[in-house]
């Protein structure tokens, strides 16, 4: 096991900065940032394929099924070799897909390059989380939440930059561009990552679901967490643009709130979390959540929505950290057991609400959608005090 970078402090934690901390957050930036990088690519990608809009919604749906296969094989190996050796692996795997995906040129070899894109990011996501669960539990203090604000940061950089570099150097040059910045970040993360022991008497386990209904009551949890975040992402736009009027430029302010405030809070979220501990911290979140998707659910104007869910951004920023901490916490499992469970639960609320609310909104509208769905972060609240297993890495108050 790694050394700490400097002398424990008296209350026997880790200081806040330590190089497995840095090595962690790393890979959440790299693992967000070839996510960000992907999403300026996708015209183009669509555009050499020749695909329709529902072709390309089987594309992107392709993407969530790699993740979803993947994920609890990512587990399996957890158990087997330890969270380290199977972040290294699939980072480094993940690093050609985005090229991969450039090169491309017929819908077959499309739909194998981005399954393998969204099965790899999917495995390194459980993976990473679970280096991150041990490194809280070698600390003694909680790093989740800005783990997952790396994640976040990674994403926006990605994002932000993709599309200045395809203009400037072509798509290629742009895969080529991206995948020298995320191997950067795994050479440099790859050996001050914390080495955790692995569990191979565990791994059998992963061959049968797991019968306690703790990691299933958290895998809710997360995914209930997830559906505002999907729905914000892919519908707030156009609830903006066509039930309130908001021009195409305001409309583009309904996912920059909500993300700029996520992002922000995710980076604040362990030192509440230290302070509060995981259960009371992820009851206020959940709360603030609830009160900003009503005001954007019965908001009179554009404006309104926009502040609704900057104030939804501030409380959904900590919840699926501290359900992601409890996963890997959970007593008598091992890390990769409940984390692939609740990381597939979470991560399928992403992939499968969008088609739902859509579905859902056709009928009684996006303001309807917005308005309800904080019926699903009452059950978050119910189940709240399942967060105690997150504060297992000896951080926190109870």
């Amino acid at each position: 096991m790694n050394e700490i970078s400097a002398s424990p402090l008296s209350d026997g934690r880790a200081p806040i900065v330590t190089r497995e901390r840095v090595a962690v957050a790393l890979m959440f930036l790299m693992n967000g940032f070839l996510v960000g990088a992907w999403a300026p690519k996708i015209p183009e990608f669509a555009s050499r394929l020749s695909l329709s809009e529902s072709a390309l919604g089987l594309m992107i749906l392709t993407f969530g099924l790699g993740s979803i296969t993947l994920m609890p094989v990512a587990g399996m190996q957890i158990a087997r070799f330890g969270s380290t050796w199977v972040t290294r692996v699939a980072a480094v795997m993940a690093l050609p897909t985005l090229l991969l995906l450039s090169l491309v040129n017929s819908v077959w070899t499309a739909a194998i390059a981005i399954f393998l894109f969204g099965g790899l990011i999917g495995a390194m996501d459980v993976a990473m989380n679970a280096n991150a669960v041990a490194t809280e539990k070698h600390m003694r203090r909680s790093i989740m939440s800005s783990c997952h604000a790396f994640w976040s940061l990674g994403g926006l950089i990605g994002a932000a930059t993709g599309g200045l570099l395809i203009a400037w150097v072509g798509v290629l040059g742009h895969a080529a561009f991206a995948t020298v910045f995320a191997a950067a970040a795994v050479v440099i993360g790859w050996p001050l990552l914390l080495t955790d022991k692995p569990h191979p008497e565990e791994a059998k386990q992963k061959v049968r679901l797991p019968m306690t209904p703790l990691p299933w009551l958290l895998g809710l949890m997360a995914l209930f967490s997830m559906v505002p975040e999907g729905a914000v992402l892919d519908w707030g736009a156009l609830y903006l643009r066509n039930e309130l009027g908001a021009s195409v430029q305001l409309s583009g302010f309904a996912y920059a709130a909500f993300s700029l405030t996520m992002a922000v809070m995710r980076f604040a979220g362990d030192i509440v979390r230290d302070r509060l501990g995981a259960v009371r911290t992820l009851r206020i979140c959940t709360a603030t959540a609830i009160l900003g998707l009503f005001i954007a659910g019965f908001a009179p104007n554009a404006t309104v929505v926009i502040i609704g869910f900057a104030i939804a951004g501030i409380g959904i920023s900590n919840m699926v950290p501290i359900a992601f901490s409890a996963a890997g916490n959970l007593p008598g499992m091992a890390q990769g057991i409940g984390l692939s469970v609740v990381t597939t639960m979470g991560y399928s609320g992403i992939l499968v609400a969008p088609s739902a609310i859509g579905f859902i909104a056709e009928r009684v509208g996006l303001a309807v959608v917005f308005a309800s769905l904080p019926l699903l972060l009452i059950v978050v609240l119910l189940l709240s005090g399942l967060a105690r297993h997150a504060d297992g890495n000896g951080a926190g108050g109870h």
